[in-house]
């Protein structure tokens, strides 16, 4: 079969199609039997109380539940390891052609910093981290060897 013939299929199955029998004699007959169904059946009203006393225990349980798991969680929190370095002033060397790296680089000390405070014991964000504060200090050779 090649492309031609697919496409005159295609062609084929866009022209309309009517079905077999008429469903519409169907349909209304359904709606007419449900409509006179729902008159003769009227549902008679239960008391809710049981069904309202479950929800609100419910409810009660779920409160205490997240209650205990926050008071956990603020209770076992490890405590957030104050940042030294942060108050740093950014360096900028004078040869403009290390001006941008440096900005580069203290970006990206800045962002993980940030990510270390929320994974605290990654020690893929520790090793990025290193090797930052490493390229750094190369940088500032470099600096003061062009200076």
């Amino acid at each position: 079969m090649n492309e031609f013939e697919w496409r005159r299929q295609l062609r084929d199955l866009h022209q309309p199609l009517a079905p077999l029998r008429d469903l519409w004699i169907a349909i209304d007959a359904a709606l007419d039997a449900t409509d006179t169904a729902r008159v003769t059946t009227l549902p008679t009203r239960q008391p809710a109380r049981p069904l309202r006393w479950l929800i609100a225990s419910g409810l009660a349980a779920s409160v205490l539940l997240a209650g205990a798991i926050g008071w956990h969680a603020l209770r076992h929190a490890p405590a957030a390891a104050p940042l030294a370095s942060t108050a740093t002033i950014p360096w900028k060397p004078a040869d403009p052609r290390l001006a941008g790296a440096a900005v580069e680089l203290d970006a990206a000390h800045m962002e993980l910093q940030l990510a270390i405070q929320q994974a605290p014991d990654s020690p893929a964000l520790q090793r990025l981290l290193d090797r930052t504060e490493h390229q750094q200090m190369q940088l500032r050779q470099l600096a003061g060897q062009a200076g």
